[in-house]
């Protein structure tokens, strides 16, 4: 029939069956090919793939199922009942199955201690209590683990029974005491990275009770969770360290609301313990557009430390408490000079420095450090695989330079860092004041070829040795 037409009429026919026959505006796929299309202002039209493809993608990225699951009569759209089909399942990126803990890659106490050598000088005694104290965290969380895998190999749900035949081992968070600059930080770190688990830090002054201007006391389980890369099953088995934890003690002689103090202990009791925290993802405080995620806190290891300054006061009070009249009375400064006085703390004397009862009870491991001396400064200069003086020689090196060191001028400097009482901090200090004019003027001249360090010029009465190249030593 159609050839008796002419070509005009043939041409609107086959308009006019395009009209009948709407295609997706994205895929340009009829109906007959990718199902019944949902039609859209404009005469735009949108096939099921492409629908889902859109909503998935909108879902992955905005996590709007977690906004909307807290209000109610609120659901998200689900596109499959529109078309008739079943609905498809979006992947969720905040389901991951959990991994197994492989004790096997945790290193043995003596192992930990050994590297922790190789970047950290002294506090030999603060390295053995950090290795045992992991090593058994880690412990506990492997034996839990197994029971719960044992349950899953059986294809059936864990009871009480299961665990009551097995010692529970309680958790055991960490409290490390020491003067600025010990070592503190430095040593939660190269921990870290040697377990390769996540660490959050933080400093416990940002903190405040839920409500007052600061950051929330569940900040620091959310930084965790993004040093995780947003991966809760890898979270739960991470670090946290809250730094200067002596800032949050009770404020003695006030008639405010101690926010910021008291209250943040009061806060972090649960944390400590383990309990259900649902935090903000990519956020510090909590509000309506953010995503949430719950996290257990159960099997993070919690570190905090401080300085403590005038708990040495206190130690000393205590000890000289029962000190009376006559010839056999303690004398009132022999504790004056003692070089390590904190490694006599008790949670007696934390107690009057201002912390409450319930905080210590979940801080059962007290890890005192010891103060800096003059022939540990000198190590810490020297020994460690990254020290002070090697990154200097390194610095001078990509100018084709040689730097080196007098021992004495070396001495000199740790006597110094000794003067200003900031532990190891003042070591960078120095150095920093002594290597400014001469990394200034090296560049200037490519004929100089070694600089030596000189005692006389560490302590200002005299220059470096400037040594050219080709000149005999």
């Amino acid at each position: 029939m159609s050839d008796n037409l002419s070509d005009d009429q043939n041409k609107h026919i086959d308009g006019a069956n395009q009209k009948e026959r709407p295609a997706c505006s994205v895929c340009h796929r009829s109906e007959k090919e990718a199902g019944p299309l949902l039609r859209l202002p404009n005469h735009l039209y949108l096939c099921g793939d492409c629908a889902q493809k859109s909503m998935d993608e909108m879902q992955n990225r905005l996590d709007l199922n977690s906004v909307l699951e807290d209000i109610p009569n609120m659901s998200f759209l689900n596109l499959g009942d529109l078309f008739g089909g079943s609905p498809k399942k979006a992947d969720r990126a905040d389901k991951q199955e959990a991994e197994n803990f492989d004790l096997k890659e945790v290193p043995a106490p003596h192992v930990m201690k050994a590297k922790l050598d190789q970047y950290v000088i002294g506090q030999d005694h603060a390295k053995k209590v950090l290795a045992v104290a992991v090593y058994n965290h880690y412990k506990r969380i492997a034996e839990e683990q197994k029971i719960e895998q044992e349950g899953k190999d059986q294809n059936r749900q864990l009871t009480f029974d299961d665990f009551k035949e097995s010692v529970e081992i309680q958790k055991s968070n960490i409290l490390m005491i020491g003067p600025t600059g010990s070592g503190k930080t430095y040593l939660v770190q190269t921990l870290a990275r040697m377990l390769d688990v996540p660490l959050a830090m933080t400093d416990a002054t940002s903190l405040t009770e839920a409500g007052y201007i600061g950051d929330d006391i569940e900040s620091v389980v959310s930084k965790l969770l993004a040093a995780a890369g947003n991966n809760v099953a890898k979270a739960e088995h991470g670090i946290i360290f809250i730094d200067e934890i002596d800032k949050i003690a009770k404020k003695r002689n006030t008639n405010q609301r101690d926010v910021s103090g008291e209250a943040v202990q009061q806060g972090m009791l649960r944390l400590l313990e383990g309990a259900e925290v649902e935090v903000p993802v990519g956020a510090a405080s909590k509000n309506a557009m953010v995503p949430m995620k719950m996290v257990n806190t159960r099997n993070i290891l919690f570190i905090v430390g401080g300085a403590f300054p005038g708990l040495e006061d206190i130690i000393k009070e205590r000890l000289n408490r029962h000190q009376s009249i006559g010839f056999h009375a303690d004398l009132k400064d022999q504790y004056d000079h003692e070089p390590n006085l904190i490694r006599r703390i008790t949670t007696e004397d934390l107690r009057k420095f201002g912390m409450i009862p319930e905080f210590l009870g979940r801080l059962p491991i007290i890890c005192p450090l010891e103060s800096l001396t003059e022939e540990m400064l000198v190590e810490i200069l020297k020994e460690p695989k990254n020290a002070i003086l090697r990154q200097y020689q390194v610095l001078l090196a990509m100018d084709e330079v040689k730097l080196s060191f007098e021992e004495d001028a070396i001495r000199a400097i740790a006597r110094r860092a000794l003067e200003k009482d900031t532990g190891a901090r003042a070591l960078r200090s120095i150095l920093e004041s002594l290597m400014l004019d001469i990394m200034y003027e090296i560049p200037k001249d490519e004929n100089i070829g070694e600089v030596v360090i000189t005692r006389d010029y560490v302590n200002q009465c005299g220059g470096p040795k400037i040594i050219m190249r080709g000149q005999a030593v």
